[in-house]
C-alpha cells in the first residue's frame, strides 16, 4: 500500500465515522501538509451525502481556502460528477472564493451554468466572470458559442443571467 493509499484510506475512515471533531481534526491536518490525490473527492463525497451543518461547514471551508493550483483539475473533476445541487453550488462557489486561477476550466463551468439551477448557474457565472482576464478571444468565442447553444431551452430566470453571461465574456 502506497503512502497516498494509506492517507486516502485513513482520512475515509475518518469521515465515515461521521465524528465532527475527528473530521475537524483530520482537514487542520489536510490544511498543513502537502495535498494528495483524491482527498477532494473523499470530503466532496462526505459533503454530498452528509447531513451535518458543522462538517458541511468545515468542507465547504476547507474548499474555499485552498491555494494549491495544482489541486483545481480535482475539483473541476467534481463538477461532473453526480452530486446533488447544493454540494455543486458549494463546488463551484469555492473556485471563485479560492482565488485560484480556473481559466483554463471556463468551458466546463459553462456546461454546469447550462443544466443547473439559478444559484448554481449564478456561481459558475461569477469563476467565469473572474477568469474573463485571463481567456483568449477565441477560448471567449467557443464558450460563448457553447452558451448560446445551449441557452435556447432555457427558459427560468437564468436566462437574464445568460444574457449577462454573455455580454461578460465579449
Amino acid at each position: 500500500m502506497t503512502s497516498n493509499e494509506k492517507k486516502l484510506k485513513e482520512l475515509g475512515a475518518v469521515l465515515d465515522k461521521n465524528n465532527s471533531l475527528r473530521i475537524s481534526q483530520a482537514i487542520r491536518a489536510l490544511r498543513n501538509e502537502t495535498p494528495f490525490p483524491g482527498a477532494l473527492a473523499l470530503l466532496i463525497s462526505h459533503y454530498d451525502r452528509s447531513t451535518s451543518i458543522t462538517v458541511r461547514q468545515l468542507i465547504s471551508e476547507f474548499m474555499n481556502d485552498m491555494k494549491d493550483k495544482s489541486l483545481c483539475g480535482e475539483v473541476v473533476a467534481e463538477i461532473k460528477k453526480d452530486h446533488k445541487k447544493d454540494t455543486l453550488q458549494m463546488i463551484a462557489s469555492s473556485c471563485w472564493q479560492s482565488g485560484l486561477d480556473y481559466s483554463d476550466y471556463c468551458l466546463d463551468f459553462a456546461d454546469l451554468f447550462l443544466v443547473s439551477d439559478y444559484m448554481t448557474a449564478l456561481e459558475c457565472f461569477t469563476v467565469i466572470e473572474s477568469s474573463v482576464h485571463e481567456l483568449s478571444g477565441e477560448d471567449k468565442r467557443v464558450i460563448t458559442d457553447r452558451i448560446r447553444k445551449g441557452a435556447v431551452s432555457i427558459v427560468d430566470e437564468r436566462s437574464a443571467l445568460t444574457a449577462e453571461l454573455i455580454a461578460v465574456l465579449k
